[in-house]
C-alpha cells in the first residue's frame, strides 16, 4: 500500500519532536501542536489518534524516520 501523506522535511519533523518533548505540555496539547501541523500541510487527524501518535513518540523517543511513519498513519488526507 502506498502512504498518500507526504515526506516531511526532516528539519519539519524534527522541529515537532523538539517541541513535543521540550515544551513541558500535557499529551492534550501535545496531540494540538500535532494536530495543527499536520493542518498547515493539508491534513486532519483525529483527536484520539493525535494523542496516540504523540504518547508513541514520546515514549519511544521516536526517530525522524518512526515519526514519519506515525504521521502517515494517523494523517488523513483532506
Amino acid at each position: 500500500m502506498i502512504s498518500k501523506v507526504e515526506k516531511f522535511e526532516n528539519s519539519d519533523l524534527s522541529s515537532l519532536r523538539n517541541e513535543l518533548l521540550n515544551a513541558g505540555i500535557d499529551s492534550f496539547q501535545a496531540a494540538q501542536i500535532l494536530a495543527a501541523f499536520l493542518a498547515m500541510r493539508g491534513y486532519g487527524v483525529g483527536t484520539d489518534q493525535a494523542r496516540d501518535a504523540v504518547l508513541r513518540i514520546e515514549n519511544n523517543g521516536c526517530s525522524l524516520d518512526c515519526m514519519q511513519k506515525e504521521l502517515e498513519r494517523v494523517a488523513l488526507v483532506m
